[in-house]
C-alpha cells in the first residue's frame, strides 16, 4: 500500500471516487522506481498492468524500421500507460522509458479488470481520457501530413503544453523542455528545424526561452494560430 494516496486523486480516472475507493485502489498495486534512462516497458511485450506516475517523467516512442526514435507523448505525475494491452489483451504497442527518476505505482491486469467491474464510473472516466488521446493523436496526424515545417513544430509545443505545460495568466510554462533531438523526432522533422522554428517564434514574440523552460506567452492565440 502506498503511503500518500493523494497521487491516487489527480489521476483522471480515479478523480470523482469515493475516498475508501481511493484506498481500496491503493492496495491493489505496488510502487516501483525506475532510475533515468531505464526502461520500464517494451513494445510487443504482453500486456500484464496498469501504470500510473507517481512522480517523474516519461516517454512514449516507437523505433522505425531505419531505427529511428518516433517519440509519441511525454508523461508527467499522474498519468496513466498501458491500458491499451490490459483491455484487448495483445502485447504493448510502443515503448517506455524514464526520462528522469520516476516512481511507478502498478496494477496487474486482473486487478484493474475487477475495478472496471465494480466501479463503472472508472470505465467511463477511462473512455473519456481514450477518446482525448485520440482526439490529440489526430490533430498530430493532421499536423505531420498536411501543415508546413513551422506548423508541425507549434503542434509539438502545443502537445508539451497539453501533457506537461503549467498555466498563470494566459502564460503557458513547460518546464525541462525536451532536447531539441526529442523534439525533432516528435515532430518528424530535423534539429535545424527546431531550431530555426524556435528562434522564430520568439522574434515574433510568441513564445520566450529562459534555459530549459520555454514559456508560450499568449498560449490561446498560439493555439488559434497553430491549430
Amino acid at each position: 500500500m502506498i503511503d500518500d494516496l493523494n497521487f491516487l486523486k489527480y489521476v483522471p480516472i480515479f478523480a470523482d471516487l469515493e475516498e475508501e475507493t481511493i484506498e481500496h485502489i491503493s492496495k491493489l498495486g505496488k510502487s516501483k522506481f525506475f532510475e533515468k534512462d531505464s526502461t520500464i516497458l517494451m513494445e510487443h511485450e504482453s500486456g500484464t498492468a496498469l501504470f500510473v506516475i507517481v512522480r517523474g517523467k516519461v516517454k512514449v516512442y516507437r523505433v522505425s524500421d531505419d531505427g529511428r526514435e518516433v517519440i509519441l507523448s511525454i508523461m508527467s505525475e499522474s498519468d496513466f500507460f498501458g491500458e491499451m494491452a490490459i483491455l484487448d489483451g495483445l502485447t504493448r504497442s510502443a515503448n517506455v522509458t524514464a526520462i528522469e527518476d520516476s516512481e511507478i505505482f502498478i496494477i496487474q491486469r486482473s486487478e484493474f479488470l475487477n475495478l472496471l467491474i465494480k466501479h463503472p464510473e472508472v470505465s467511463i472516466a477511462l473512455l473519456q481520457e481514450l477518446t482525448k488521446r485520440l482526439r490529440a493523436a489526430d490533430m498530430k496526424i493532421k499536423s505531420l501530413s498536411l501543415k508546413d515545417a513551422e506548423g508541425k513544430v507549434a503542434t509539438v509545443i502545443l502537445q508539451l503544453a497539453d501533457d506537461i505545460g503549467k498555466i498563470r495568466q494566459g502564460v503557458v510554462e513547460i518546464d525541462k523542455l525536451p532536447y531539441q533531438h526529442d523534439l525533432a523526432n516528435m515532430a518528424g522533422t530535423s534539429r535545424e528545424t527546431i531550431s530555426r522554428s524556435l528562434h522564430t517564434f520568439a522574434k515574433k514574440g510568441w513564445i520566450e526561452m529562459d534555459g530549459n523552460k520555454l514559456r508560450i506567452l499568449n498560449y490561446e492565440k498560439f493555439k488559434e494560430k497553430f491549430q
